[in-house]
């Protein structure tokens, strides 16, 4: 994969807006920032609706089955064109990306800058809250995009797999998976609603291409989608995002390095 496959700017969505296989989706954190202000026709990603029910910890991945299920009931087929954005946070919409490469989806893209790049470029925005006609979708799942704490704890032992801590540094200092690295996503955006060019990027992950397989991880998967996609922006193929993240690695009592307040960087904005 490259860039422009992953990414779209405004002035292209702008020339589609209104194509009749185009599904738009504001992946902002809630639906509030959705109803003040989206792309025109775009639905609302709502991750609780694709996260299970049953795990305690957050934002975990569906099984393939019910993920299927409700990818096609928000109207995505196989062949359907997906732009999926987020209002300010960035990394939101890179989770929606990785989930629907992950079950299959072929043609899914990030807006780069999200609505705020599109407003700059002259597209308006609604409030009338959207949905698609809901169909069915069965793609190929790409298995391997997601590592449960079982590899994670063997890839620790293993020197040809890099396991990333993607938070800022303030918390991977307090607390980190032991033998874990810290590369945080923060370094690897404009801001909280673009990615660097690639140039930029490429020269920011140097570090982690002498590594056959790299697992991302944060504190409940979502951050970890953006270094994610990062990482295959320049080269490398061989990605997982580590679902689980912290909240399941130190609720499950798994080795870490520190005293276990690794959301300390939050209470220093």
């Amino acid at each position: 994969m490259n860039r422009e496959s992953m990414l779209i700017e405004p002035g292209e969505l702008l020339a589609r807006l209104g194509h009749d296989d185009l599904r738009i989706f504001d992946a902002s954190v809630s639906d509030a920032a959705y109803r003040e202000g989206h792309i025109p026709g775009a639905a609302f990603f709502d991750h609780d609706a694709f996260s299970d029910p049953d795990s305690p910890y957050g934002t975990t991945l569906l099984d393939i089955d019910r993920l299927n299920q409700r990818i096609g009931a928000s109207g995505i087929s196989a062949d359907a064109e997906v732009v999926v954005y987020a209002c300010g946070v960035l990394p939101y919409a890179a989770r929606a990306w990785w989930v629907l490469h992950y079950a299959g989806h072929d043609r899914v893209r990030v807006l780069n800058g999200g609505l705020a790049a599109w407003q700059a470029a002259g597209g308006q925005v609604e409030q009338v809250a959207r949905t698609y006609p809901p169909t069915t979708f069965s793609g190929r799942p790409r298995l391997a995009l997601f590592a449960a704490k079982e590899e994670v704890l063997a890839a620790l032992a293993n020197p040809e797999t890099a396991v990333i801590d993607v938070l800022p540094l303030e918390s991977y200092e307090a607390t980190h998976i032991t033998g874990s690295t810290s590369l945080s996503c923060l370094d690897l955006m404009q801001g909280m609603d673009a990615f660097l060019p690639l140039d930029a990027l490429a020269a920011r992950l140097s570090e982690t291409r002498d590594h056959k397989r790299l697992i991302t991880y944060c504190g409940g998967g979502i951050a970890a989608a953006l270094s994610a996609m990062a990482h295959v922006m320049v080269g490398q193929t061989d990605v997982a995002v580590y679902d689980g993240s912290l909240d399941e690695w130190i609720g499950e009592g798994l080795p870490v390095t520190g005293d276990g307040d690794w959301q300390i960087w939050k209470r220093q904005g």
